[in-house]
């Protein structure tokens, strides 16, 4: 697990979010892509990609790609918990941190998150 004052380094994927009042670090590791490769049914990161370049994400796929992320970041949070969180913002909040994350992940270091909606 991380210490609570390790900052995001975007070149690895990380960013941060503020959820439950603290400041995390999330990131879609290897493991946290497979993960999301089986939760979505998908037999490639590129099916991945293309299943999110859609930009038409449930509820759910939300709270299953911040969960994700949170545990490749080290931070023990279920999807359950993630369901449950606070995050500043409320739904355009959740989404914010989608998008970044995904953004960071797929886009790369200099990719803007605004630049690519969902």
């Amino acid at each position: 697990m991380r210490s609570a004052g390790t900052r995001a380094n975007r070149r690895r994927g990380e960013i941060e979010a503020v959820i439950d009042g603290e400041r995390r670090v999330l990131c879609l590791t290897l493991g946290a892509l497979a993960e999301l490769e089986a939760a979505f049914s998908v037999d490639s990161l590129n099916g991945l990609a293309e299943r999110f370049a859609g930009g038409r994400l449930k509820a759910a796929d939300m709270i299953r790609i911040i969960g994700a992320g949170l545990r490749g970041g080290g931070n023990l949070y279920s999807d359950e918990d993630v369901a449950e969180a606070d995050v500043e913002g409320g739904i355009g909040g959740y989404a914010a941190i989608v998008g970044d994350l995904l953004t960071a992940t797929f886009l790369g270091v200099d990719a803007d998150a605004s630049a690519h909606p969902l």
